[in-house]
């Protein structure tokens, strides 16, 4: 089969002292390469999501007015409490999936969750709080500007859509730091902040794409929610949050890590891949990339006894 052509072929190795994939080529890598675990990771995540799905159901089905705000409420604060500790985990996995570590997705997610609980409830809280106040500033501003027919309402709305996106912009730090030091809550909001406005560039980037899946997962919702429901536990979370993390978590190592293991004389362990070894103590040399190509041996018939 033309598929499976040459398997028994053997080329001359890679080398370990082979220049590294970086930018877009390391990003496709990873990629395609945990591509299946990234679904899966999206499934697990998306759990997370459902009290928030059985709410919007209940604004849209439910037609008591007490029973529909109690099953809010209580899938509403399911949602709010238990969403910041879910970002956690999915970030975690997604950070070992950076830095090319091997990783169980199921185990190395509830260990992110399961560690960083205290910590991603009151981030996932406040995240939900400002979402819940860009929405309402969006939606309240502009009508009472145009029922009083005063554009200073504008102000306010300006001011809300502002911070809501510094918010954004931190939380591509926050749940990264969270999960690669012991930081305290202060100094994670601290930082998160001030990387908010110095990696500009990577800011930009995550935030196109992150506002693409967004609008599509919306357009999705409003179309056919159906379909949005079918999409939506395996697509759209990790993938989005995969290029935010490749993205920013640069930043995080040049501005956070590096520098507490440079102060101690040290190299910060996420930049080698653990194999690094000292000339004069190797015994055997690392032949990788230097093998010559076995030749493959011609075929030849049998004679038959008879």
């Amino acid at each position: 089969m033309g598929l499976f052509k040459g398997y028994e072929s053997s080329g001359p190795g890679i080398s370990k002292y082979a220049p590294k994939k970086t930018g877009i080529a390391l990003f496709f890598d990873i990629f395609f390469s945990k591509f299946w675990k990234l679904i899966g990771l999206n499934m697990l995540f998306f759990i997370f999501c459902i009290p928030l799905v059985i709410a919007l159901f209940a604004i849209l089905f439910i037609e008591n007015v007490k029973v529909m705000f109690a099953v809010v409420l209580l899938m509403g604060l399911t949602f709010t409490v238990f969403i910041g500790p879910a970002m956690a985990g999915m970030t975690k996995v997604i950070r070992l999936f950076v830095l090319q570590k091997h990783t169980y997705v199921i185990r190395d997610f509830f260990k992110g969750f399961r560690e960083n609980f205290k910590k991603a409830v009151v981030v996932g809280v406040l995240d939900v709080i400002a979402a819940l106040s860009a929405f309402s500033a969006y939606n309240i501003y502009p009508d009472w500007a145009e029922h009083y027919e005063n554009k200073l309402f504008y102000v306010p709305l300006v001011i809300s859509m502002s911070v809501a996106l510094v918010i954004l912009l931190m939380n591509y730090y926050v749940f990264l730091m969270m999960t690669a030091t012991d930081l305290s809550l202060k100094n994670l909001f601290k930082n998160s902040f001030a990387l908010a406005f110095a990696a500009l560039k990577q800011n930009v980037i995550s935030t196109i794409f992150f506002i693409f899946f967004a609008l599509f997962t919306a357009v999705m919702i409003i179309i056919a929610v159906p379909i949005a429901l079918t999409v939506m536990p395996f697509f759209p979370f990790a993938v989005s949050w995969f290029i935010v993390c490749f993205n920013c978590y640069p930043v995080i190592q040049k501005y956070v890590i590096n520098p507490f293991y440079d102060s101690r004389g040290e190299v910060n362990p996420e930049l080698t891949d653990g194999t690094d070894e000292i000339e004069e103590e190797q015994i055997f040399e690392d032949m990788g990339g230097k093998e010559k190509p076995i030749e493959k041996r011609k075929k030849t018939k049998g004679k038959k006894i008879s």
